[in-house]
């Protein structure tokens, strides 16, 4: 199959996802900037298997019952980005890491600055959660979502997490 995509309709606006044969490529933001993520445009295809799973799973993660995925993923880009890419992945639901972290995370830890470009380029946004990465300080820097998104990513996050760990 050539890449296919579709949509899905999220509490923090539309999101478009896109898949190859190996695994979902992307999941880009209504107001996406185009070349933030290059993704070649296939047939639309919302009722494809690897699609109606993914909307489950974000469903599931939106009303505060997955906080993590489990989905086939494709990731397209640099072995330096791979590498942060699968960094992101280990962030623990409801927690975040600095730029630093990151980059002690992957051996690479003076290349804080190419961690914050290759998170700036993650084509799979919420489900490699770089909106849990933050500024060595604690303050919210950029997101492709816009900081509003992640800042309400963030605090979905924490609100569940508290709400579990009451339970």
């Amino acid at each position: 199959m050539a890449c296919a995509f579709g949509t899905f309709s999220s509490p923090v606006g539309q999101l478009t996802m896109v898949a190859s044969e190996q695994g979902l490529t992307a999941l880009l933001w209504e107001d996406d900037a185009p070349n933030r993520v290059r993704w070649e445009r296939g047939v639309e295809d919302s009722g494809l298997p690897l699609f109606t799973e993914a909307s489950r799973q974000l469903s599931q993660y939106f009303d505060g019952h997955r906080t993590s995925f489990d989905l086939p993923l494709d990731f397209r880009g640099t072995d330096f980005q791979k590498a942060v890419w699968s960094a992101l992945l280990q962030i623990p639901f409801g927690e975040t890491r600095t730029y630093a972290q990151i980059a002690h995370a992957i051996g690479r830890p003076s290349a804080c600055r190419a961690v914050g470009a290759a998170n700036g380029r993650n084509p799979l946004s919420i489900i490699a959660p770089c909106h849990r990465v933050i500024g060595s300080g604690g303050a919210l820097t950029g997101f492709a979502g816009g900081l509003d998104v992640k800042r309400q990513l963030l605090d979905h996050e924490r609100e569940v997490a508290l709400s579990k760990s009451l339970a």
